[in-house]
């Protein structure tokens, strides 16, 4: 499986934190209490990473590489998923999970945004 650092990537950002949801055997990434990205599997087991993006910026990295999909088992145009076996650059899955963050953290009431940019 492909990008291991992606975990240690999420919980670098500021406020974020994390849970094990095992219904779904997933790891859950959120800031300021709203998710953000979620990591976990298709229903063959296949390892996927989901996260919240721009709709223009989902639409426009699907039709770059095969390996980014339409939200698995969430909203198709909010989120996006990335097979974790597949070959997208590292630098562009950065992006992905920075744009996640922003999508969500600009969703957040202004007091606690500056809550977290003061951690």
């Amino acid at each position: 499986m492909g990008y291991e650092w992606i975990d240690s990537y999420c919980m670098e950002k500021k406020g974020v934190s994390k849970d094990f949801q095992p219904a779904w055997n997933a790891v859950r990434y959120f800031v300021g209490g709203k998710m953000f990205a979620m990591r976990g599997g298709d229903k063959y087991g296949k390892p996927i990473f989901t996260m919240k993006l721009d709709p223009q910026y989902s639409e426009f990295l699907r039709q770059q590489f095969s390996d980014v999909v339409p939200g698995y088992y969430s909203n198709k145009v909010h989120w996006s998923s990335l097979y974790l076996d597949g070959g997208v650059p590292d630098d562009i899955v950065r992006d992905m999970v920075d744009g996640a963050y922003q999508a969500t953290f600009k969703t957040l009431t202004k007091k606690a945004q500056r809550e977290i940019q003061e951690i």
